[in-house]
């Protein structure tokens, strides 16, 4: 166990096993290199939070929740290099924005976060597929996906 101070949630123990690595960071913010995985108190969200910077942290949303077509086609090479040796070793999250002021909670599919369950170690990939983009409406998406 280890202790984390958090932007959301204040101080958190947690198990080294929802530590993550970014070799590259994440986009933006590439100096920063580890994170927390962590259960936000709204369900179905995640929070990532840096183990660097307190200030730091991003919300996120598992992308087939409101788009069951959604693909990420993650290279041989980058799967190798993250430890994957199967499919189901990849766990693939979208960065979520919620407004402040309220309105539209948008999901980041053309970036999304590629982690190896196993070796804990991640990347941000951005895809040139043109069905994603960087700001989805996740609600509206939930609608039409269960229609």
């Amino acid at each position: 166990m280890m202790t984390i101070h958090t932007k959301a949630l204040g101080d958190l123990d947690i198990d080294e096993r929802q530590l993550l690595t970014f070799q590259n960071g994440l986009i933006g913010f590439d100096k920063f290199q580890r994170f927390a995985l962590l259960d936000a108190p709204q369900k179905p969200y995640f929070y990532l939070q840096s183990t660097e910077l307190t200030e730091l942290n991003f919300i996120l949303l598992d992308p087939f929740l409101f788009r069951p077509d959604y693909e990420v086609d993650v290279p041989d090479e980058l799967s190798q290099a993250l430890g994957m040796k199967q499919a189901d070793d990849a766990l693939i999250l979208a960065i979520v924005t919620v407004p402040p002021e309220g309105g539209t909670i948008t999901a980041n599919l053309m970036g999304p976060l590629v982690i190896c369950r196993n070796s804990r170690q991640g990347i941000q990939v951005v895809l040139s597929d043109p069905r994603w983009q960087i700001k989805h409406d996740v609600m509206a998406e939930l609608a039409t996906s269960r229609k």
